[in-house]
């Protein structure tokens, strides 16, 4: 069964964050609120995890998981960024975007789309979410919380832990987040390319 941990959203218990971090080192997969609804969770170069997000949301290898990073700085450590993208990202972070660009050797492979080497990378506003990456250290590994057959992503923590009781580790409930996912937008050819419209201004990328 998960683990259930009730947190404020505005001021979270250092107490539980610091559970739910040990948890993730540990080869745990969590589920957490972010400011573009719910997501599921493991640490960087968890290979099971990325298998059991694979299987909960029945994904395919050319599927990009994000990277999520405390800020911009963080966030360069793992992708190459031109000088026109440079511009582009800094102006957007913190934000609703997740942004697909080419990997660093500091990507394992696994995560990589398989042709393209690219990872989606994004830094979140939530409170909640920027207490546990400061606690990490580190990029959370990250895919939306959007089950097959569901039009939506999950945005209850109470509905999460009912339906993935047996499938995830644990259930980080902040409350409401927002419903709609991020805009997902594609930086690694010549031209911007969203690739998902969701949260976030685009008229930047058009």
């Amino acid at each position: 069964m998960a683990r259930y941990y009730d947190v404020h959203p505005e001021n979270p218990q250092p107490r539980i964050i610091g559970q739910v971090a040990d948890l993730i080192r540990g080869g745990g997969l969590v589920a957490y609120p972010t400011d573009s609804c719910y997501a599921l969770g493991i640490q960087l170069g968890n290979q099971d995890g990325l298998n059991r997000i694979r299987q909960i949301r029945h994904l395919d290898d050319r599927h990009h998981f994000t990277l999520v990073c405390r800020d911009f700085a963080q966030l360069g450590q793992f992708v190459q960024i031109s000088n026109a993208v440079f511009r582009l990202v800094k102006a957007s972070t913190p934000g609703s975007y997740t942004f697909i660009l080419p990997a660093t050797r500091e990507v394992p492979r696994r995560m990589l789309h398989p042709r393209k080497r690219t990872v989606g990378v994004r830094v979140p506003r939530h409170t909640v979410t920027q207490a546990l990456l400061a606690e990490l250290a580190e990029p959370l590994v990250s895919s939306t919380l959007v089950l097959p057959g569901d039009d939506e992503p999950m945005t209850q923590g109470w509905e999460i832990k009912e339906r993935l009781d047996h499938q995830v580790d644990a259930v980080l409930d902040a409350g409401d987040c927002g419903k709609e996912p991020t805009t997902v937008i594609d930086l690694s050819g010549s031209e911007p390319e969203i690739l998902r419209r969701g949260a976030g201004d685009m008229s930047r990328f058009e």
